[in-house]
């Protein structure tokens, strides 16, 4: 499957990239509406989701899609794309840097890959993760194309946490320095890439987790979810637009036991 995993990763960096370009010129100045469950959309949001979900359509007909801005019913197709044409739309709106394009995909319900490219810091990142999947293919996590690991360091004063802006109660309480990014995605990628000791997110949703999922576990962090009911594969036919996901990622499997506790009380956010 080498050449498929190569038209898949080339896919995603060209569209990724063109997309962001035409994001770019819209950035700081579009206006945005607040949607039913309080988060923002634009115009450019619709406009990326649609032009995304034309090119997945016209490279991988086969394929399924499921947007935030889109449908919202995971298909009865093995492979099935998850987008998130622009997460941190309110940084986009007000002019702020860290923001992005996600893409996902899934097969049998699972993601097996994942790109993410921030058109303003021309940084990008992507990560396959097979096991389990019962395909072949390469595995693991980049960053502009160089390898990422998470941190070995112990939690310190002097390292990160990232929290998000419905887990502010618990600042008190983490040991280590606190950053809100206002980028779900890129709260996490900081864990994979080593620069933050974990991450947590209160009110999540699959397009926010599907394309970094394999991003995280190719670098050797670990997901754990705050609540028991199971995240993937997804199931066909179900409608994920209004399941919150809360989700703490730390770059050991050893720091779960400090910092669940601690991030726990975020579930009853959802």
């Amino acid at each position: 499957m080498t050449n498929f995993w190569e038209t898949v990763l080339n896919f995603a960096q060209t569209t990724t990239t063109e997309v962001g370009q035409q994001l770019m010129i819209n950035w700081g100045s579009v206006q945005a509406s607040e949607k039913s469950d309080g988060s923002l959309v634009t115009q450019s949001d619709h406009w990326a989701d649609q032009e995304i979900r034309t090119r997945i359509g016209r490279t991988f007909g086969d394929h399924g899609i499921l947007s935030e801005e889109g449908d919202h019913l995971f298909p009865e197709t093995d492979w099935c794309w998850i987008i998130d044409p622009v997460d941190g739309t309110t940084n986009y709106t007000r002019g702020l840097p860290i923001w992005g394009i996600l893409m996902g995909l899934l097969y049998r319900g699972s993601p097996v890959f994942g790109y993410v490219y921030l058109p303003p810091l021309n940084q990008s990142f992507h990560g396959f993760w097979l096991q389990n999947s019962g395909l072949t293919g390469p595995n693991g996590a980049f960053s502009n194309q160089h390898p990422i690991r998470a941190s070995l360091d112990d939690p310190s004063s002097h390292h990160f946490f990232n929290v998000c802006s419905r887990s502010t109660p618990i600042i008190p309480d983490i040991p280590c320095k606190i950053r809100l990014l206002g980028m779900a995605a890129y709260n996490f990628l900081m864990v994979a890439s080593g620069v933050a000791i974990g991450g947590v997110e209160a009110t999540p949703k699959v397009w926010d987790l599907a394309a970094v999922w394999p991003i995280i576990q190719a670098a050797g962090a670990v997901w754990t979810p705050l609540n028991p009911d199971p995240i993937f594969p997804l199931e066909p036919g179900k409608n994920y637009g209004d399941r919150s996901i809360p989700m703490l990622v730390v770059s050991q499997k050893k720091w779960v036991s400090l910092f669940q506790p601690l991030v726990q009380p975020l579930a009853s956010k959802r």
